[in-house]
């Protein structure tokens, strides 16, 4: 008995030593916000609930509004890389969701589609636009299409990058989680995430998210690694994939019911949401192009921002506002739907259209 009794305090002992080492904790709120929430960024007047968004209002405030939506466990840095190149085309507002960023966890834990569609109301509300398009890259491209079947009325053009909510093609499996994602979809995974985020987790997750590894630099990996620890985001993420884990891909929205002129933009190397699911947008979209980039990844606009940029310049230019897109010797009848043969495309970028 006093034998077990010794096994059993060691064991409790490494236990409680080991958890201790590896315990991260949170970020310094008032630090975070100083660091990454410098001008351009501005926080929304809170809401009845008192969430208050973290958001950047940047580019052309006399042109055509384009509100970009990040993904999961990333924030409204996710498009920096785009703003130089559209600002001077597009009013661009870039936000953190609730549970992410700035923005930090949602009062309520609500983080169902609606939600964020509501949220999504508040910023454009706030900002007093009306129409404007929408763009969202993975959990923010499952948003838009949501906001798109919801408030049509709303949208002038709809930009989906490497989106979530396909439905599985009958007799196909689900593509292998990340490392991040395996320890998110488990229970106990859920729970020790919450207390141990180690750095390097982070470093391996963003290099089974992207192909073009020169994007994960020690910067990148930092931004990451400390908003994900903004107090109760965490928490928040957690939660967030309980729910997904529930919902288990069951929507209760058609992606055919979108009616908006659409961009899709994928990764050919996306291990997360495989290409397949863009077949799967483009076929359920009517009014759909889509444009698959070779030796790209998850994240197309922090991989290729220069040529993503162009891209969804040229399709809002030519299918939405009618006008010729914002490159040098093109004349509006040059600027054809299949680009597969044109000069402007990059090599190893490939389009296919209705």
């Amino acid at each position: 008995m006093k034998k077990r009794y010794i096994i059993l305090s060691i064991f409790t002992a490494l236990l409680i030593g080991g958890g201790a080492y590896l315990y991260t904790p949170d970020t310094d709120r008032d630090e975070m916000i100083a660091k990454y929430g410098a001008a351009p960024s501005a926080f929304t007047p809170p809401r009845a609930d008192g969430l208050s968004v973290h958001y950047r209002d940047q580019g052309c405030r006399e042109c055509p509004a384009l509100v970009l939506l990040h993904g999961s466990n990333a924030s409204l840095h996710t498009w920096e890389g785009m703003v130089e190149a559209l600002s001077d085309r597009y009013r661009l507002i870039s936000y953190d969701h609730q549970g992410h960023g700035l923005t930090g966890p949602h009062p309520g834990d609500d983080y169902s589609a609606e939600a964020f569609i509501e949220v999504l109301n508040h910023v454009v509300d706030t900002l007093g636009v009306e129409r404007f398009s929408l763009a969202g890259n993975s959990m923010g491209g499952w948003i838009s299409w949501r906001y798109a079947v919801a408030h049509p009325e709303r949208l002038e053009g709809l930009v989906l990058l490497d989106a979530s909510g396909a439905p599985l093609p009958p007799g196909a499996q689900e593509p292998p989680l990340s490392l991040g994602f395996r320890i998110l979809m488990s229970p106990f995974g859920r729970a020790l995430s919450q207390w141990v985020t180690p750095r390097s987790l982070i470093e391996a997750s963003l290099y089974d998210t992207v192909s073009v590894d020169s994007m994960v630099t020690e910067e990148t990996i930092d931004l990451y690694w400390e908003l994900g620890r903004f107090p109760g985001n965490r928490r928040a993420t957690a939660q967030r994939f309980a729910f997904y884990s529930a919902r288990n891909g069951d929507e209760d929205a058609a992606i055919s019911d979108v009616t908006i002129p659409t961009l899709i933009i994928w990764g050919a190397e996306d291990t997360i949401i495989l290409v397949r699911d863009a077949d799967t947008f483009h076929q359920e979209i009517k009014d759909s192009e889509l444009i698959i980039y070779d030796e790209v990844g998850h994240l197309p606009m922090e991989e290729i921002p220069a040529r993503v940029a162009q891209d969804i310049d040229a399709f809002l230019q030519r299918r939405v506002y009618a006008i010729a897109p914002n490159l040098e010797e093109a004349a509006p009848d040059e600027m054809v739907v299949d680009e597969v043969a044109s000069d402007e495309m990059a090599e190893g970028a490939q389009a296919v259209t209705p």
